[in-house]
This record gives C-alpha cells, structure tokens and sequence, in this order.
C-alpha cells in the first residue's frame, strides 16, 4: 500500500512521517479527515495481571489474564490542509453545542496511524479503535512560516491493532 500522490491535499508533508486517517462509518469514503505528523507517542497497551493464590502452592501464586488498558495517544508537530481535524474536536468539546452540533455518541472514530518510508510506502499501521479527542493544541503564531499548524492532538481509544504496510 502506498500513501497518497504528492499532489494530495491530503498527503503527508516533507519531514511529517506519520500520516493519520480518521475512519466514520456513515460518511462516504469513511475518511473524515486527513494529517501529517512529525511524531507520535502512546502507542501503547498494558495488561494487569490477576494474581490468583492456591492453597498448598508455596512457590507463587497462578498469574491469570486482567484487564488491557490503552495509554493516551499523543500525535505532535502536524500539518492539515483541511479543518476537519478541528471541527472533529469541536464536536467533543461542544463549541458548536449551540448550532445542534453536539454528538459526541456518534463521533467516536478509528483512528489510523500509518508509518511512511521516504518513498511513500507504508511500513506499519496502528488502529485506534472507537477513537476521541482529548487534547487540541496549536503550534504558536508567528510570521516567520516555520511553525506547524497543530502542536499537539491527543486521543483517548479502546483498541490497539498492528498491521503491516498491506494490511
């Protein structure tokens, strides 16, 4: 699987190596937006354990499946030539509560995080699943043009799968 063309509004941007799809069911196409970013962090999953002691088992107690818990994924220093990113955002925090915008219920999303390799092709792909924003931050506005549309986005999710680049 390859990424986007460069000519993509879409496509991941110079050194912006993450690209990251938000999937909603009900929408054509299922994309609901698009965004290139230079780091992600989170991709994580945890099982607690349940320690389960026998009597007459001196050597240590029996180590049993628990529950899996998902860290905060975190996605910094992105590019977005759309604003969907935000109004996703909105639709949680209820800016536009207002308008009748307020559906959060119905805008938990999958959340796809693709590595690419520098010529394009996708290496690795994680899926979030049943997705939502927790965390918008914009990058500081200067006039210099360095800076990056969005600091910091951060989701909370539900699963974790890892895929590969055909996947």
């Amino acid at each position: 699987m390859r990424l986007p063309d460069v000519s993509d509004a879409t496509a991941p941007v110079g050194a912006f190596a993450f690209h990251v799809s938000v999937r909603l069911s009900g929408i054509p196409g299922g994309i609901l937006c698009r965004g290139s970013f230079a780091e992600v962090g989170g991709l994580e999953a945890t099982m607690e354990p349940k320690v389960v002691s026998a009597g007459g088992r001196n050597y240590g107690p029996h180590q049993r499946v628990g529950t899996v818990s998902f860290a905060t994924v975190v996605l910094k220093r992105g590019m977005t030539q759309i604003r969907d990113l935000w109004k996703w955002w909105e639709l949680f925090a209820g800016a536009n509560a207002a308008n009748g915008a307020y559906a959060p219920a119905r805008s938990r999303c999958d959340v796809k995080v693709s590595l690419a390799h520098p010529d394009r092709r996708v290496l690795l792909t994680w899926t979030l699943s049943n997705a939502m924003p927790v965390k918008f931050k914009a990058g500081d506005l200067t006039a210099r043009g360095t800076e990056v549309a969005i600091e910091e986005l951060h989701f909370v999710h539900e699963g974790l799968r890892l895929g590969t680049g055909t996947s």
